[in-house]
């Protein structure tokens, strides 16, 4: 009787430490769960004030994630990276650059957040006054086509080109220029080369992150200046992350106080939120 109390009390025993020992990892679980590392969302952005906007919102994010910028070295790449997955998120364009590469290569980006808006020109390093534009001048413009379009139609709107009433000035190219009474010659090339066109043409369209590696800007140098929030700078993420948890602490981030300092201490931008 003694023995089988005995062996009772050290089954017992046993149990309990079973029980125990089951309980240790689901409390282990929780305790990694608790000091899991923060998911690192990458964003893509080519250049300041793009990278500025970036680095300002990864220090605005809230919640289990981190903000890493991924510098890179043209608006193409940006979005072929988003693309392919190699980053989550990208901030280097408006809406319709991007839809035009959603087009050309069967990818399935959106815009969730306009960021700011900037100011278009056209600049000119031999003239003070568009209305100085001499016969066969040399105009360099970009050669995507949202861009392109956004010249030409700057450029009806001032009366040195006539446009196809019948054509969306917003998709308008060359060739639908119907009158020319200046006769000026178009250079068209990426963006990325227009400030190198800015030393050889008469005039040259150019965005003022760009410029701005001149000396000059929009409000002090434009020739003719634009401000159209069609081509606010947005937040792009894939079409399958718009709705995520992650884009929309991203969206956040992009619209805070932080981002917003960036903005207003800029000049040549202002929020579009």
């Amino acid at each position: 009787m003694k023995k089988s109390r005995t062996a009772l009390l050290a089954a017992a025993a046993l149990g309990l430490a079973l029980a125990i020992t089951g309980c240790a990892p689901a409390a282990q679980s929780a305790s990694q769960k608790q000091d899991a590392a923060p998911q690192v969302l990458k964003v893509a952005a080519v250049q300041a004030p793009m990278t500025d906007v970036v680095e300002a919102a990864g220090k605005a994010i809230k919640g289990d994630y981190k903000v890493e910028l991924v510098k890179v070295g043209d608006y193409v790449t940006a979005n072929t990276i988003l693309n392919s997955g190699d980053v989550y998120a990208n901030f280097s364009q408006h809406i319709p650059y991007m839809e035009t590469f959603n087009q050309g290569n069967d990818a399935h980006l959106v815009g969730v957040q306009p960021v700011y808006n900037f100011v278009i020109a056209f600049y000119s390093k031999k003239y003070k006054d568009i209305a100085q534009l001499p016969e066969n001048a040399k105009i360099a413009i970009p050669d995507d086509p949202s861009n392109t379009g956004r010249a030409l139609k700057l450029l009806a709107a001032h009366d040195v080109i006539t446009l196809d009433p019948a054509v969306d000035p917003y998709e308008a190219t060359v060739k639908d220029i119907v009158k020319n009474p200046k006769h000026v010659q178009f250079l068209q090339v990426p963006i990325a080369s227009l400030n190198a066109a800015y030393e050889e043409s008469d005039l040259v369209f150019q965005w003022p992150s760009h410029i701005i590696a001149l000396g000059l800007t929009p409000q002090k140098d434009g020739l003719i200046t634009e401000l159209d929030d069609r081509f606010a700078l947005n937040l792009v993420v894939q079409k399958k992350d718009a709705d995520s948890a992650a884009a929309a602490a991203l969206k956040k981030a992009f619209t805070s106080d932080e981002v917003r300092k960036v903005l207003e201490g800029n000049g040549t931008i202002q929020p579009a939120w």
